[in-house]
């Protein structure tokens, strides 16, 4: 019954900007966090930027200073301001969220959404 729907992807030129969403729904007891992480051809997918129940942040190295992570004060949506983009940025992104749904009061399990691509031009 959780889903995480994203939106936000598409095309951009090189120094260009996007921002990202993930909403998750459903039945859910808590969230303990929500990331983002992204996949490009030939490359193992990698946690780009995370945010805690707490408000704790983390970010790639290749993205810090370039992108941010922000949350609704509900927690249940996070999002990825993307600026001055480059190529390498190129991937899909997918939405993650480590959570306790409501079919369990103690176990936390990872949900993802549907991916996004991102595509940033020269």
């Amino acid at each position: 019954q959780v889903q995480l729907v994203e939106s936000g992807g598409g095309l951009v030129q090189a120094g260009g900007s996007l921002r990202l969403s993930c909403a998750a729904s459903g039945s859910i007891v808590v969230i303990n966090a929500m990331g983002w992480y992204r996949q490009a051809p030939g490359k193992q997918r990698e946690l780009v930027a995370g945010i805690t129940r707490s408000g704790t942040m983390n970010y790639a190295d290749s993205v810090k200073g370039r992108f941010t992570i922000s949350r609704d004060n509900a927690g249940n949506t996070v999002y990825l301001q993307m600026n001055r983009m480059k190529p390498e940025d190129t991937a899909v992104y997918y939405c993650n969220a480590n959570l306790i749904p409501g079919s369990s009061a103690y176990y936390s399990r990872d949900y993802w959404g549907q991916g996004t691509q991102v595509t940033v031009s020269s």
